[in-house]
């Protein structure tokens, strides 16, 4: 630290601090109140804010801030990312894609993951610092985790959420934002931002000027829920708003959204950033002001403080033209200001403890454990006919003959598939391939083909009119099994794109099957009389219809990070025994939905779709077998503020170890204004030994029954008998209990 001016007295070095990394030459010897540690950060910030020029407060408002050097606040760029690790920022850990997390049903080890995340980003925001470098994606303001309900399969960016049910999003996004943010009592390790708020979920394409028209109850029963949990429980703070309009007002401008819910009802005390150019659509594409001025103006009124985008220095003329005042301004430049400082910028190392994590932090081997282990309990067995898994080494020597072990398909031995999207670079991914040779290698032949060369025709049905089947088919004439590794990737669902092809439309799907070659090719190796296991990469729900009958074994990986291969062996071994379980509903096709672009919930997710999926929300299947008995509660009457103790026995009647995803739900059929066919109110993650029982304990809110009445504009628990099920799935319930609520 710089040496001080000798004239400053002793009690102002006593009370006074300097940030390194605010100090330049023109202020090292000069002394503001904001930068007094013995005041508030709440009192700092508004001091701050007071010797701002409107130019340089405007400058403030976008991602890209530009520095204050005459008050030594440096560039700083707010956007960054970390949706399952670091990204876009070289090398760090890549853990499986954020659907998958949802997959594990395990909120504590998503505490774990997102602790690893802020690690890295810490340590490589100080590294940057240290080399007094301050560009996009080097900032501790990281815009995740996205919370959007992923109410239809179709949608591209469903893979960035937390799957198709609120109360599952809010654990697994409480969980994630805590281990981001940290738990010092002053500072923040970095900063979370839930996105995108509000009532998004697709489609892509038309995203800038869509216009989500949704009932009171369908938008605080199933598109609120989440950010509600995240704000009250997880304290995130910071929210992202959605580029689309909401019956009728953008996003980015409500002042319901922002103001009479986020602030008021919910009491939320952080900032909120615009979605990148989201500002600009508000006048461009919504036409919902005269000018971009006037858009300007509006979101930052209704309570949108940062803009991701250029679009706010446009104000300087609102402010001219009496459109907005100089001290509404303020509001958002404090709110601003208020993060940089709980982030400790403009403080002293010695006061941050987060600043003293080292770069070699990043990418740690424990971090890459830690991502394997995520990628296990992701991973979801959909599939085990005639229990032809787990591949044991008695089954593959074949009375000491070793077996062969076809491994094809078009992302068999593909690493980009491992990452999703918004990803790190992993320093050393592991393939299907490469981990099932590492397992198997030893105990069994394996032959490949890489069946279809991507992403040329990966996704075409050119490919069913050359040879690349029957080259296949061939080279798998001698395996005892094949393992095919399809699905889709990243590069077909995801942010809007140029992409317009049978089945994919510009980020979104048109359709949920299997590609047709891939199709075409298992049913060609079918034929060909082989046992076949499928290994399906994706975001979203598939309709593996013909594969669910005709294959031997399915397993979901998802996007499964830089361990997937060893992940997936483990699993295809038996030396870790599958306990993923879907966070969303694989309907039989897409006629089984309604119109994509229709908000409304009915006949949406398991919580309102009538017909008969093809493997239901919470599904997945073990190695083990497991029975349920003596459900019991604390109490079968209960009043609406009460919490309830759910417990049942889970007994293991297999011989070999596993755990069992149990799930309560709740139902009212003789409730009518309880709308929902069932609603999941808690869950718990069991591991059981071979042989034992262990009793499952799951504290259950009688709030968690409650549903918006719209007469009331506002949530109620309704009176009446309740059915508690406990279960293995959404369309598995074993057994039931009654609760009367009065």
């Amino acid at each position: 630290m710089m040496k001080k001016n000798a004239c400053i007295s002793l009690a102002v070095m006593l009370s006074i601090s300097f940030s390194l990394s605010a100090q330049n030459d023109s202020t090292k010897n000069k002394l503001y109140t904001f930068q007094n540690t013995s005041l508030t950060f709440e009192q700092r910030a508004t001091e701050l804010v007071k010797q701002l020029t409107l130019q340089e407060k405007l400058a403030l408002m976008q991602n890209d801030a530009k520095p204050v050097d005459r008050l030594g606040i440096p560039a700083y760029n707010w956007w960054n990312e970390c949706l399952h690790g670091v990204a876009r920022d070289g090398i760090a850990t890549v853990f499986p894609q954020a659907i998958g997390f949802a997959a594990t049903w395990n909120p504590n080890l998503i505490f774990k993951v997102a602790d690893a995340i802020s690690t890295e980003a810490r340590a490589k925001h100080e590294e940057h610092v240290r080399k007094g470098e301050r560009k996009i994606y080097q900032g501790l303001t990281m815009w995740t985790p996205n919370i959007n309900i992923f109410r239809d399969p179709r949608w591209g960016r469903g893979q960035e959420t937390y799957g198709e049910d609120p109360f599952l999003t809010a654990r697994t996004g409480v969980s994630f934002v805590k281990g981001l943010q940290g738990n010092d009592p002053k500072y923040f390790k970095v900063i979370a931002t839930a996105k995108h708020y509000a009532v998004h979920s697709g489609s892509e394409h038309n995203r800038h000027i869509f216009d989500a028209v949704v009932s009171k109850a369908d938008m605080f029963d199933t598109y609120l829920p989440a950010f509600e949990s995240l704000v009250k429980e997880g304290k995130v703070y910071s929210i992202m708003g959605a580029y689309n309009r909401v019956n009728g007002a953008p996003a980015c401008a409500s002042n319901y959204l922002l103001d009479s819910v986020l602030r008021k009802k919910w009491g939320f005390k952080g900032y909120v950033v615009s979605d990148c150019g989201a500002i600009g659509d508000i006048f461009r594409n919504h036409h919902y002001a005269k000018s971009q001025p006037e858009a300007s103006a509006l979101a930052v009124k209704a309570g949108c403080d940062l803009t991701c985008g250029g679009e706010y220095l446009s104000m300087e003329k609102a402010v001219a033209n009496g459109t907005i005042t100089e001290k509404e301004l303020d509001i958002s430049v404090n709110r601003l200001m208020l993060a940089l400082f709980k982030l400790g910028m403009f403080d002293d190392n010695s006061m941050v403890s987060y600043s003293k994590i080292p770069f070699s932090e990043n990418n740690t081997p424990e971090h890459d454990a830690l991502a394997k282990q995520t990628a296990l309990e992701s991973m979801v067995l959909l599939q085990n006919k005639s229990k032809l898994l787990p591949l044991s080494p008695t089954a593959l020597s074949n009375g000491g003959n070793k077996q062969t072990i076809a491994i094809i398909g078009p992302f068999a031995n593909d690493k980009y598939v491992l990452n999703g999207n918004y990803n790190g670079t992993p320093s050393s991914p592991v393939t299907f391939l490469q981990g099932l040779q590492n397992k198997l290698g030893s105990s069994a032949t394996i032959i490949t083909n890489n069946f279809i060369k991507k992403p040329e025709k990966v996704y075409s049905s050119e490919a069913n009119r050359d040879d690349s089947i029957a080259k296949a088919v061939s080279a798998c004439k001698d395996a005892d099994l094949v393992i095919f590794c399809g699905g889709i990737d990243a590069s077909v669902e995801g942010e809007e794109s140029k992409i317009d092809m049978k089945g994919f439309y510009k980020g979104d799907r048109t359709d949920l099957n299997l590609p047709e070659v891939q199709l075409n090719a298992l049913k060609a190796l079918k034929a060909a009389g082989k046992k076949v296991i499928l290994v399906v990469t994706n975001g979203s729900a598939l309709a593996l219809n013909w594969e669910n009958e005709n294959l031997d074994g399915i397993v979901e990986a998802w996007y499964p990070g830089q361990q997937g291969g060893n992940a997936l062996a483990e699993i295809l071994t038996g030396e870790y025994n599958p306990t993923g379980r879907l966070p969303l509903t694989f309907y039989k096709s897409e006629k089984d939905l309604p119109e994509f672009e229709d908000y409304n919930m009915k006949g949406r997710t398991y919580k309102y779709f009538t017909g008969t999926p093809l493997y239901p929300f919470g599904y997945g299947l073990s190695y083990a077998d497991f029975s349920f008995n003596n459900l019991s509660l604390s109490k079968n009457t209960a009043i609406k503020n009460d919490s309830i103790t759910v417990t049942v026995d889970v007994k293991n009647t297999s011989a070999v170890d596993g755990s069992e995803v149990v799930e309560v739900y709740a139902s009212a059929k003789n409730i009518t204004q309880y709308r929902a066919v069932k609603s999941l109110i808690g869950f718990v993650k069991l591991p059981v030994k071979a042989g034992e029982t262990q009793k499952a304990t799951i504290r259950i809110a009688v709030n968690s029954l409650r549903q918006f009445d719209e007469k009331l504009n506002d949530y109620k628990v309704y009176s009446g008998e309740y059915q508690i099920g406990v279960g293995k799935s959404s369309s598995d319930i074993v057994l039931n209990a009654k609760l009367k609520v009065n």
